[in-house]
């Protein structure tokens, strides 16, 4: 029973993701601000993808987002960056993941990245999920 909680606790509520998308459209629409989208995902099982998750979600600005789908599938938002920039953030923390938490054997994580042009009134769930995570089966 207490790892079935400790389980749960580790996945976000999913009206946090359709928040997190309202406040993407938000800034772009009313500020006129681009955005990143980047799936993160890892095999099932991985044991250093949560630790990495929460890693990001300690380095991340203050306007960034941060939604865990599962243990090992979340979605990051990194505000007014284009997709050079998004990749840019991720690999440097990374590096700094697998630099200050040394391991035998570096991770090796799925990275997606969707743009979100300055404008844009809005993204669907569905169309953003299949976008990042090409790879997963959605259901």
């Amino acid at each position: 029973m207490l790892e079935e909680t400790a389980s749960k606790s580790a996945i976000d509520d999913p009206r946090k993701l359709s928040s997190l998308l309202a406040r993407v459209a938000e800034l772009s629409k009313a500020h006129n601000v681009g955005s990143v989208m980047v799936g993160l995902s890892a095999p099932a099982g991985d044991r250093l993808f949560p630790e990495f998750v929460e890693f990001l979600r300690s380095a991340l600005r203050v306007e960034d987002g941060i939604y865990r789908m599962t243990r090992e599938r979340a979605v990051v938002h990194l505000a007014d960056l284009d997709i050079e920039g998004g990749q840019s953030v991720i690999t440097r923390l990374l590096e700094e993941f697998i630099e200050e938490f040394p391991m035998a054997k570096e991770p090796v994580f799925e990275i997606h990245y969707f743009r979100v042009p300055p404008g844009c009134d809005g993204i669907e769930n569905k169309v953003l999920l299949q976008e990042i995570f090409p790879s997963r089966m959605l259901h």
